[in-house]
């Protein structure tokens, strides 16, 4: 259906007004909790998406990388190589390739308590957990544990928690939360193996 001149003018006249008055209303400043979770692609995508932003701004960024650490990312080459990023992978594969859980808590340890150095020094303006939910899942760490650093980082510092399955507690702790869903995927439906530059 075709809108009219003046029905268009009158909408987007409308729509300015309204976010006008949410730009004059939104005055705090505060340090976010973002969560992407879901079944879908993108999760970790866009982390490294505010990653860009961060480092274009010139603040300290911090990315620890649960489960992936057995993997080549390209994100980890080209993030890790510059100056005001910190890029640390802790992680032996997916778990279905591992399949020794105690070894998967104790490397998820070690990504914690490398997290966990860079929420509470206070020098990071962005730090990224990448799978952390699935680490949460499984239950490699205690939520309590987690979420009360999370919960205690710096008034103006942001975390990014991604991956699939993130708990309730956590959602709830959150400021913005994303869910992922899948629609369609090539590889499920078409056999495309994983693309350089879109998964990897």
């Amino acid at each position: 259906m075709k809108t009219d001149p003046d029905s268009h003018l009158r909408m987007t006249q409308r729509r300015r007004e309204g976010h006008e008055k949410k730009q004059a209303a939104a005055t705090a400043e505060k340090g976010l909790l973002i969560v992407n979770t879901g079944n879908g692609k993108g999760k970790s995508t866009a982390a490294f998406g505010m990653a860009v932003r961060v480092l274009g701004h010139g603040m300290k960024l911090g990315v620890v990388q649960f489960i992936k650490g057995a993997l080549h990312t390209s994100e980890r080459d080209f993030l890790g190589s510059i100056a005001h990023c910190d890029f640390v992978t802790m992680g032996d594969g997916y778990t279905w390739n591992t399949q020794n859980r105690d070894a998967d808590i104790a490397t998820a340890r070690k990504g914690w308590n490398e997290a966990k150095r860079m929420i509470e020094s206070g020098e990071y303006g962005m730090v990224i957990l990448d799978e952390l939910n699935t680490v949460l899942k499984y239950e490699y760490l205690p939520l309590d544990e987690v979420l009360a650093v999370l919960n205690a980082r710096g008034p103006l510092q942001h975390v990014v928690v991604t991956g699939r399955h993130a708990p309730d507690a956590l959602i709830d702790a959150a400021d913005l939360v994303t869910e992922m869903r899948l629609v369609k995927h090539p590889y499920r439906e078409q056999g495309v193996k994983a693309q350089k530059g879109v998964e990897f």
